[in-house]
């Protein structure tokens, strides 16, 4: 039969055959003065027809012939008469049951509700009716209840209980053309005057069309009518069964009650299945179990989306107590026998049990009138007495063989709750790894690809392996593949989320534990991976490298990020794109809360053990400090999403604050990576500092800093940093106050307070120059401390300085401090000098001041970085300008007094011999022992940087000076004079200094001479030859006394090629 249009075909000619046997069977009768009492003689043949036809399609469509073929004989029942011809005319164009219904004998709703009972189609007759329109609907129920009150039999009972059961579980069927069809064909046999008059242009089965409540009323009425033709024990309990839950759902549920867990859902559809599993006198004991899950889900998913009226509630809640005060009696007696239990029995003690919970709470909250609490507590009474005098107990029915099979038929056929179903099938381990599970997996994974369900077969089959079950090891592998393959088909984002499910149950080691074994190929895979990575590092590529990351970092973890690690800081260039695959897998931010190290990331524990402290090159340092800054601050790929997998806090918690220290091998590296946070960070919104404890992490770098003030007494193993490193610690120091000040409303008043003296105090334990530092972040809380000798040369204000005895600062070393406050910075050196004491106008007291400076500056310099010692030349160069300072010439290097106006370089000059009267000092006797041999490099890379500003002093003056463009005459002489001293001054000092650390100053002597070379020749008429050859001749006597030979061989030739 074709179900598309109503049309003639095959089983339409075997179903017009039927009603032409019936026809001759109640001859000279016509079919539409049938009566009850006739269907069982005449109604045989149509019963027939109809079962042939179904038995003929039951390999294809067996219900939706028998709905069709009832479709159509209810519209021939519905049909009106033609009026006229053209009545006819029009209804054979318009009307698509015209043409079928005509074969069809004009028939009564007698024959149309016996045939529906022969067939014991009550679920087809309530699809049927609740697809016509409101007013229909309810006059067609009318009929059928009339007809089932008229000699009303057994069989009579049984389908008006199946009816109302099939009403309470009707949801509708939005989808159905045929029923589409049907509704329109009774608007039109029926026009009505309500609302509901016009036809729709599609079926909708909802509240407002076709409302249950006043059926559910009218089939209520109906119970009453037929109750004392209730004559069967099993009808009694169906028809309390349906009474109970008509009330409890209808009527005395919350409006809008929780649905029932998934576990407990499945238990029930176990249950009811069981029962009919075992009643072999049910309609579907004998049903394939996907339709009897189906039918269960029915029976089982009772829901309202209205309520009954008050006065059908009580009419019904007294019917109810009248039927149990009649019937309980013997129905006890029938459940307490021996008998098995039937689905009627099974229905009627679980619907009351609820029905006596809702029950209660109906009493406690509804309003009503005496005369109706009085019937309720009775019936409330009858209940409990019922169930308590009850013996029969429904929970042994084996359903641990059947509710795995159930939940699996619910996927298969993507039943209600399918989803639902899928959780408790990947969880649920003693179903795992049988034929049908693993058979039910291979057919549905486009259900199971979702996170927490991955997840969940992963915990299943680590849970499994682990167990003392025993499996076939091709199973246990064909599990785990098409697990990994749902894993594998799920977005980036739902695969972090398995990924962190993994590392929070099992670890940094993954699956690799339990499921190494049965993967095959993972070394060969992640070889192959990262050679790829290596070679195609590229943006394009990214997206694939993260899916084939995907799968290798779900299985081992930690290896493969160790392995990323490794290669981001050893292969130079791919730090930035491992980073960026990193960072796709936000999930890789997991803290361990067990094991050795509880608290500390899984990035960095990798990084920790795989690199940190492994360098080899200044380019693998370099490549890490790019891999944390990455890591921290990830530059976002275009559609990926990313995030940080290293925090600041974390990073100097691990990396930095643990390493501050001179002793360190890792102390250098640390503060490179102090400072690209403290830069990268500065800006953040958040104060994320706080979490690092700043103020520990304050005097960690204070007491990093004084350690300086002893280095060169230090052992060479315990210098782990040179005095360069000095300035970099320094300037963490001021960006770190700076950082903390601007954010000092984080902390309360009293925190504030507490924390500032806590550091002031632990200050104490340093040389004072370090609290001098932090001047500015203790300004308004406390005072400057420096040594007392501090106060005989400044005027300090007592308001911001106090004085303090410090060890090694007796009588006579003001100046010392003085000095040493002076290389803090230029704004301290500038407040130092503004505070000196001297009177420029006594020339006993500058001479004195000369003196103490100059034994001062050999005391500080061996201890300065190039920051501080550049502060003090600037100071030099001040207190020069002053005139507070006197240098005086040494004629030592002057063979002759020429007429020369050295008055613009006095100051370059003045520089460079007390540079020589600085080293005399340091290589005298008495101090010749203060320096290492590192300790004499630093000096003199120190005052070669002094050197090297003086020449760049002489050629800007060259350049730029007015006697340049020939405004006041030319001083090339005074140049080279000036060239001629400094390289005699250089010479000097090398000869004062042991050879292996003189190479700098070489070097120097050279450009000096490079320097000297180049500007004779630029002006050949200021010297004549007699004059260039004296100059050689003494420079060459100068050089002559430098060794080793190769240095002085070059000097000599250097000169002579003047």
């Amino acid at each position: 039969m074709d179900l598309g249009p109503v049309n003639i075909c095959e089983e339409m000619t075997i179903l017009h055959g039927g009603f032409l046997m019936a026809e001759q069977l109640f001859h000279p009768k016509d079919l539409v003065q049938l009566t009850k009492s006739d269907w069982e003689h005449v109604g045989q043949p149509i019963v027939e027809a109809l079962k042939e036809i179904s038995s003929a399609t039951a390999h294809s469509q067996p219900f939706a012939w028998k709905k069709k073929a009832l479709i159509i004989i209810w519209a021939k029942v519905l049909q009106p008469s033609p009026v006229s011809p053209s009545d006819t005319d029009t209804r054979w164009q318009e009307d698509v049951f015209f043409s079928v219904g005509n074969m069809i004998p004009t028939i009564n709703h007698t024959v149309l509700f016996e045939l529906l009972k022969s067939l014991e189609a009550s679920g087809l007759f309530i699809q049927l009716l609740m697809a016509l329109p409101t007013t229909i609907c309810r006059s067609e129920l009318q009929n059928f209840l009339e007809h089932m009150a008229i000699d009303t039999s057994s069989k009579d009972v049984a389908f008006f209980l199946d009816v109302w059961w099939e009403m309470m579980k009707h949801k509708g069927d939005q989808q159905d053309p045929l029923l589409s069809q049907f509704r329109t064909m009774a608007h039109k046999y029926l026009p009505s005057s309500d609302e509901f008059s016009h036809p729709p242009k599609r079926f909708k089965s909802d509240p407002d069309v076709g409302p249950t409540m006043p059926l559910l009323a009218m089939l209520l009425n109906g119970l009453k009518q037929i109750q004392n033709r209730i004559l069967c024990l099993g009808m009694k309990s169906c028809a309390l069964a349906n009474l109970a839950d008509m009330l409890n759902v209808f009527a005395l549920m919350e409006d809008d009650p929780q649905e029932v867990s998934a576990t407990m859902y499945l238990d029930k559809l176990a249950t009811v299945i069981s029962v009919w599993n075992s009643d072999t006198q049910n309609p579907y004991h004998q049903q394939a179990l996907a339709d009897k899950v189906k039918e269960a889900e029915r029976d089982v998913s009772l829901t309202s989306l209205a309520k009954l009226p008050s006065e059908t509630v009580f009419m019904g809640l007294e019917l109810m107590r009248n039927l149990l005060q009649e019937w309980g009696t013997e129905l006890q007696d029938m459940l307490n026998s021996s008998q098995g239990t039937n689905y009627d029995i099974y229905r009627l003690c679980d619907s009351l049990t609820s029905f006596s919970q809702n029950l209660k709470h109906y009493l406690d909250t509804a309003s009503m009138s005496k005369e109706e609490r009085q019937v309720v507590c009775e019936l409330a009474e009858c209940v409990r007495d019922f169930l308590r005098k009850t013996s029969r107990v429904l929970n042994d029915k084996g359903l641990e063989d059947i509710t795995a099979a159930i939940a699996m038929a619910i996927i298969e056929q993507k039943m209600d709750r399918h989803m639902e179903m899928c959780y408790i099938f990947a969880s649920e381990k003693k179903w795992a790894f049988s034929d049908e599970w693993i058979a039910c997996l291979g057919n549905n994974r486009s259900l199971f690809r979702e996170p927490d369900l991955v997840l969940s077969l992963l915990e299943t089959v680590m849970e499994v392996i682990n167990s003392k079950r025993v499996i076939p090891q091709s199973q246990i592998k064909q599990v785990i593949c098409l697990t990994l393959e749902c894993y594998a088909e799920l977005s980036l984002p739902d695969k972090n989320k398995v990924l962190s499910g993994v590392l929070h149950c099992w670890g940094p080691k993954g699956l690799s534990d339990k499921l190494s074994v049965y993967v095959e190929g993972f070394q060969e895979d992640l070889n192959t991976t990262f050679n790829q990575l290596v070679q195609s590092s590229s943006e394009q590529g990214l997206a694939k490298a993260v899916t084939s990351m995907a799968r290798l970092v779900i299985l081992y973890p930690e290896v493969v990020v160790k392995k990323m690690c490794s290669i981001a800081v050893t292969n130079l260039g791919t730090h930035r794109f491992l980073a960026q695959i990193l960072t796709a897998f936000p999930a890789l931010k997991f803290t361990e809360t067990q094991g050795p190290k509880p608290h500390t990331s899984f990035m960095v524990s990798c990084l920790k053990e795989t690199v940190w402290t492994k360098f080899s090159t200044p380019k693998e340092e370099k490549q890490f400090l790019e891999l944390v800054s990455c890591l921290m601050n990830p530059v976002k790929p275009q559609g990926i999403p990313i995030a940080a997998l290293l925090e600041p806090d974390e990073v100097l918690n691990e990396f930095v604050l643990p390493f501050l220290m001179l002793d360190m091998e890792e102390v250098g590296l640390s503060l490179k990576l102090f400072i690209q946070i403290l830069e990268a960070n500065a800006g953040l919104e958040e104060y994320w500092l706080q979490t690092c404890s700043p103020f520990p992490l304050l005097f960690s770098l204070c007491r990093l800093l004084d350690s300086f003030s002893k280095f060169w007494q230090l052992p060479r193993e315990k210098r782990c940093l040179t005095l360069d490193s000095k300035d970099l610690v320094i300037h963490i120091l001021k960006l770190l106050c700076e950082i903390v000040l601007a954010n000092a409303e984080t902390f309360s008043p009293d925190t504030w307070a507490k924390s500032l003296s806590w550091l002031y105090r632990k200050l104490d334990q340093l040389d004072w120059t370090v609290g001098l530092r932090l001047k500015n972040f203790f300004e308004g809380h406390f005072k400057c401390e420096v040594p007392a000798t501090l106060f005989e040369i400044c005027k300090l204000s007592e308001a911001q300085w106090t004085s303090r005895a410090h060890e090694g600062y007796g009588p006579g070393t003001g100046l010392l401090a003085w000095m040493e406050c002076c290389s803090i910075s230029s704004s301290v050196s500038e407040e130092m000098l503004s505070l000196l004491v001297v009177d420029v106008c006594n020339p006993e007291e500058v001479r004195l001041f000369s003196k103490g400076f100059l034994v001062a500056l050999v005391q500080v310099m061996p201890w300065c970085s190039p920051q501080e010692w550049q502060y003090l030349q600037q100071l030099t160069r001040k207190l020069l300008e002053k005139q507070l300072l006197h240098v005086p010439y040494s004629l030592e290097y002057i063979q002759f007094v020429p007429l020369l106006n050295l008055r613009p370089f006095a100051q370059e000059l003045q520089l460079s011999v007390l540079s020589l009267r600085v080293f005399q000092f340091l290589c005298s006797q008495s101090c010749c022992n203060w320096l290492p041999i590192d300790g004499w490099s630093h000096v003199v890379r120190l005052l070669c940087s002094s050197l090297t500003s003086i020449l760049d002093a002489i050629r800007l003056m060259q350049l730029e000076g007015p006697w340049a463009q020939g405004q006041k005459g030319d001083l090339t002489q005074e140049t080279l004079f000036v060239y001629t001293q400094m390289f005699c001054h250089v010479l000097h000092i090398m000869a004062m200094l042991p050879q292996e650390v003189c190479e700098p100053l070489y070097v120097l002597a050279l450009e000096i001479l490079t320097c000297y070379e180049t500007l004779s020749k630029t002006n050949p008429s200021v010297s004549s030859l007699l004059q260039k050859v004296d100059e050689q001749r003494f420079l060459k006597s100068i050089a002559k006394n430098i060794s080793p030979e190769e240095r002085r061989q070059t000097l000599l030739q250097k000169i002579n090629n003047f």
